[in-house]
């Protein structure tokens, strides 16, 4: 098999782990090598399947070991197979950025022989791309979980970010999908990733010490896969983000790749909607000081399809607004509907030097369609008489009626695909999702 065919493979088979990022390094280029990166992170263009283009995204192999039934590379699945040497990886990773294809290496792989002899066949590849070939650009690789300690250890002084995917939200649902995997197996490494960027943080005050990781470690979880509830898994998410000190937390909408009875069947479209929803109360845990509790709770254990989470947590805390955005705190500020992170600085800047006006908000970035019924300001008293169905209006996403909206019908709410299936027309079908969504949220008004 030729170098490109593997690439073929390799590079397709990677395409369902989405958690791809680079962020948090900051090493200069020198001229003794290939590459630098910044602490602003690689910019990224990303495919419609959710590829980074910017990174060469590849497996060291798909030949595996196990038999995950979520996963396309599982043992029993009847799919070409391939491996690539360290020395053929380093080649190409260096041949594809001196031709400025890429901007640096996503390196994943399934589970070779064992998880050590996988690590150390990654590790040989990144050995010879630091030191043989001098390359200083951005690396993320994958931490094996089983992978011996040591192993570990090395694979985090080459690599810039380590991440270990925890897959499912549940032991249970671990146990009953990817039985070679264990909890203990995959919390194991981070930990481990955890206590070495800690530790290289106390050695960067010595000169030329090599730093561990030194962009943190991420993780991905599988969203549609299993029967876990949306407050499962930012519960776990946000316990994530506090005892391991992860980066980011990813969400991959299921993508059905076989035929089990555990799983969705076979042509049932991926929760993108739900992944979307996800994503937003994952930044709400991580930027806007919320608690996970607050977002969610098992009387409302699932994210609502027709508005944000934080338009939601709004709507649920009525007894706190309006807000004046002259005189509240900065805290406080961050939980308006449209009022972001960079705008609630402005704010909170700009009212040291004057009385903000509804004209200046806008000016500072706030979306003041969603704002405007939760604050009030210079010469403005807030939307005390505004209509029920106007406010509903101007805070209902608009990703819901949209004519990709998808698997709506995780909820109780019809879904515009359901709909279309039923043979009414996209345009009727929208508008009646719309119209239904108008009224739900308009009650609870």
């Amino acid at each position: 098999m030729d170098l490109m065919e593997k690439l073929t493979i390799l590079a397709d088979s990677a395409k369902y782990d989405v958690a791809c990022t680079s962020s948090g390094v900051d090493r200069a280029g020198d001229k003794t090598g290939l590459g630098s990166t910044v602490a602003a992170g690689i910019c990224h263009a990303f495919s419609a399947d959710g590829r980074c283009v910017s990174l060469l995204k590849v497996l060291m192999t798909n030949v595996c070991q196990y038999d995950c039934a979520y996963c396309v590379n599982r043992r029993s699945n009847d799919v070409p197979r391939a491996a690539f040497t360290p020395r053929e990886l380093a080649e190409l990773t260096i041949g594809f950025y001196r031709r400025n294809y890429i901007e640096g290496l996503f390196l994943s792989s399934a589970v070779l022989k064992s998880p050590d002899y996988t690590m150390e066949q990654m590790i040989r590849a990144l050995e010879l791309l630091r030191g043989e070939y001098r390359f200083r650009g951005y690396i993320h690789a994958k931490a094996i979980p089983g992978a011996d300690a040591a192993l570990v250890h090395r694979l985090g002084l080459l690599a810039d970010r380590l991440s270990v995917n925890i897959e499912l939200p549940s032991e249970r649902s671990l146990a009953a999908l990817a039985p070679d995997k264990t909890k203990r197996a995959i919390l194991a490494p981070m930990a481990q990733v955890r206590d070495g960027v800690a530790a290289g943080r106390e050695l960067v005050k010595y000169k030329g010490a090599p730093r561990f990781a030194p962009a943190g470690q991420s993780t991905q979880m599988i969203v549609g896969a299993s029967p876990e509830r949306d407050v499962d898994i930012l519960r776990l998410t946000q316990g994530l983000y506090r005892k391991y000190q992860l980066k980011r937390v990813f969400f991959s909408a299921y993508i059905p790749v076989a035929e089990n009875a555990l799983l969705p069947a076979l042509g049932t479209k991926p929760p993108l909607l739900r992944e979307h929803r996800l994503y937003q109360a994952d930044w709400l845990l991580r930027f806007y000081g919320f608690d996970a509790a607050e977002i969610l709770d098992d009387a409302h254990p699932n994210l609502d399809p027709y508005l944000d989470p934080k338009c939601n947590w709004a709507l649920n805390h009525l007894e706190r607004f309006p807000v004046d955005v002259n005189r509240c705190e900065y805290e406080m500020l961050l939980r308006v509907p449209g009022i972001g992170v960079k705008s609630a600085l402005r704010i909170r800047l700009a009212r040291r030097t004057d009385r903000l006006r509804l004209e200046d908000l806008k000016k500072l970035g706030v979306v003041l369609k969603r704002a405007q019924f939760f604050i009030t300001c210079e010469g403005y008293s807030g939307a005390v008489h505004q209509s029920r169905t106007r406010m509903a209006s101007a805070l209902l996403a608009p990703d819901v009626f949209a004519g990709g909206a998808q698997q709506l019908s995780l909820f109780d709410a019809p879904g515009v695909q359901q709909l279309c299936s039923q043979g009414e027309k996209p345009a009727l079908a929208r508008a009646a999702v719309r119209q239904e969504a108008l009224e739900c949220v308009a009650k609870r008004l």
